[in-house]
């Protein structure tokens, strides 16, 4: 814990000594060595997809552990090539982003169609492929948010994929869509074999006031879990909770959105960052679909000590890991490596438990 400790600097005693009092651990259904027996065994996931969420937690510097580390690369669309590879030319080379996942002991690498199905045949049996299905692509005039399908479910299988990603800009105008889209994507995948992933986002002006952005709040982003688990996602993705109270302050001035119970902010959450977390995992089945942290953008100094900030959160509030991408690939791939493997030694460190 001596180095986590170091990294974390003056937040060490915050999040290595804090005492969740909210949600208690308990009630969680934790990783584990025997996640998939203890957890999907008794869902209705077939024996093909099983053995592709046992691949994945049986890869990389994490095997074993029921931990995740996965190296997300879809940028190339959802933040255009040019402004994503520019620091980094040599990842414009599907190749690079694959050795970049091997090189750092991650347990799946997800990216597009275009990259995996390059060189599939090189890479599909050495790790675990995740193909991104939908993307947001951003060079419509003027820009829009939308998130549509780049190819089909029949693809994926046959490029070797052990599951499938998609996101959902929950929130959007989209999103009845976008919901229906995914829900049969899935559908089809768990029935080919293939494990699920949802990046469960928020898109809507409405929730970036003057004084907050809500996209990151732990209750609308809390629903947003729990609607990604009702159309079966095995794993959700989902941003670092930055605050709370995004109900309450989209109901304020005589407005009515949703419905929300003024025990989320007093009795399911405080303010800390480790219980704002583990109200996105309750919303999650209470951790039988596991909640994996997003990297969040690269910002050159600090990387290292925020990807680990990150990952000690996550775990510490009962989560099953980091999918973390601009951090690494957006530097030399010996340094990109370097942070993947701070984030998992976070997870193999058994001084950091769950609070």
């Amino acid at each position: 814990m001596a180095k986590t400790a170091e990294l974390l600097g003056a937040n060490a005693e915050h999040l290595l000594g804090h005492v969740c009092k909210t949600i208690p651990k308990e009630s969680l259904h934790l990783p584990g060595p025997d996640f998939v027996d203890r957890v999907f065994a008794a869902s209705d996931r077939n024996n093909r997809v099983l053995g592709n969420l046992q691949r994945m937690f049986g890869g990389g510097r994490l095997a074993g552990t029921g931990f995740l580390s996965i190296l997300p690369v879809d940028q190339g669309i959802e933040h255009s090539g040019g402004a994503s590879f520019a620091k980094n030319p040599i990842y414009f080379d599907p190749e690079n982003i694959v050795k970049l996942a091997m090189e750092g002991g991650c347990n799946a690498v997800a990216s597009t169609y275009g990259v995996l199905g390059m060189v599939s045949r090189k890479y599909a049996h050495k790790i675990p492929f995740m193909v991104k299905i939908n993307h947001n692509e951003l060079l419509t005039f003027p820009n829009k948010a939308d998130q549509i399908m780049w190819g089909t479910i029949k693809e994926a299988y046959d490029m070797g994929c052990a599951a499938v990603g998609a996101t959902i800009y929950f929130g959007s105008a989209e999103s009845g869509r976008q919901i229906v889209e995914v829900a049969k994507a899935f559908q089809m995948a768990h029935e080919l074999g293939m494990a699920t992933v949802l990046w469960c986002y928020l898109r809507n002006n409405a929730f970036k006031t003057k004084e907050k952005d809500y996209h990151v709040s732990a209750d609308l982003t809390g629903q947003a879990n729990h609607l990604g688990v009702t159309i079966e996602a095995d794993i959700i993705k989902q941003k670092l909770p930055e605050n709370n109270g995004g109900f309450e302050a989209l109901n304020m001035g005589g407005s009515s959105y949703g419905k929300f119970d003024k025990k989320i902010y007093t009795e399911l959450a405080s303010d800390h960052p480790i219980d704002l977390c583990r109200y996105q995992i309750a919303n999650c089945y209470m951790g039988r679909a596991g909640l994996i942290n997003s990297g969040g953008e690269s910002k050159g100094a600090g990387d290292l000590e925020a990807a680990v900030m990150t990952a000690v959160i996550n775990k510490r509030a009962g989560g099953m890991g980091l999918i973390s991408g601009r951090k690494a690939f957006q530097r030399p791939m010996k340094e990109g490596a370097a942070i993947l493997n701070a984030i998992q030694d976070v997870y193999l460190d058994s001084s950091v438990t769950v609070a």
